[in-house]
């Protein structure tokens, strides 16, 4: 595909992103580089597992006042799984990622856009490195999401017996599809929160030949279905949002996700305003994945907010 000629929903791309690999203990990370090569890019971090290409749509819109790397987090997309038996705290192993990334390119300051789980990932490492974060961008999150604390001790067992489960799959046991198929799968698990198009773009970096000619599997790993470990409590949140310096820029999707206890989103934000060094807040009518169904309603704002 040349540049001079690509388009992603009707938008034009300024540029192919280059294909990047970060070396980990366990592999690498991997990620697709936008716009100049010669500036600090935002780091973007999708949401739970989806994968890189979730920004395929906003960062054309974006370009070229900035330079974006999108990564997929460990397990997802094009990034190396977990060696057996190291589990997934997706949150708190989405802060060491980032953190090993920034340790990689010797960054002293970053700047972070993050849908639902990325964005989760973002408040903390914003939160835990307060003075070395720039701006957080964060699509439909306010921060990890709390939840009721009765209902996770009373599935803590039966989540841990689903990981080993997944743990003891084997390629030739893995579930593969015909694209078709798999497009079906996908389009139908985010019940109306992605087009079939976004569909289509996550798994470009979401699926994987099979032994099969003309088939399938799921790229990610199948554990990181079982995310509920590692949870952290109201008071944890709104600990954590205190600690936050940086600018904020929020942006809530209508309807977007539904939360197990919605007023907890504004509590954060309300927290987070107090020492945030700016503040903003916005609202667009879309899904939770407005961002790649629909990135016009949301490149604007956050055009201004980076201008800004």
């Amino acid at each position: 595909m040349s540049a001079e000629n690509s388009k992603i929903n009707g938008h034009r791309v300024e540029e192919d992103p280059k294909d990047i690999q970060i070396p980990v203990p366990w592999g690498y990370v991997s990620g697709k580089l936008w716009g100049p090569k010669d500036v600090q890019p935002i780091v973007a971090i999708h949401g739970w597992q989806d994968n890189a290409g979730s920004f395929d749509t906003l960062v054309p819109l974006l370009l070229p006042q900035a330079a974006i790397l999108c990564i997929d987090l460990p397990g997802h997309g094009h990034s190396s799984h977990h060696h057996n038996g190291q589990f997934y705290y997706v949150f708190w192993e989405g802060v060491v990622t980032l953190r090993r990334i920034v340790k990689h390119y010797k960054w002293d300051k970053i700047k972070l856009l993050g849908h639902s789980l990325g964005g989760a990932i973002s408040f903390l490492y914003a939160a835990t490195y307060p003075d070395e974060v720039e701006f957080v961008i964060s699509l439909d999150i306010a921060s990890p999401c709390v939840r009721n604390i009765t209902k996770i001790a009373s599935m803590t067992g039966s989540n841990i017996d689903r990981y080993l489960k997944y743990e003891n799959l084997t390629l030739d046991s893995m579930p593969c599809y015909k694209r078709e198929e798999m497009i079906d799968i996908v389009f139908d698990a985010y019940e109306n929160s992605v087009t079939r198009e976004s569909a289509e773009i996550l798994m470009k970096r979401g699926m994987q030949p099979a032994m099969e000619r003309g088939k399938y599997y799921f790229s990610r790993d199948a554990r990181l279905k079982v995310a509920l470990l590692g949870m952290i409590s109201m008071d944890l949140a709104l600990a954590y949002a205190a600690n936050i310096k940086c600018a904020y820029l929020n942006i809530r999707a209508i309807p977007g996700m539904t939360f197990e206890e919605p007023e907890n989103y504004t509590k954060i934000l309300d927290v987070i305003k107090l020492g945030a060094k700016k503040f903003e807040y916005h609202e667009v009518e879309g899904t939770h994945h407005v961002h790649l169904n629909n990135p016009e309603r949301i490149s604007g704002i956050i055009s201004k907010f980076i201008k800004g």
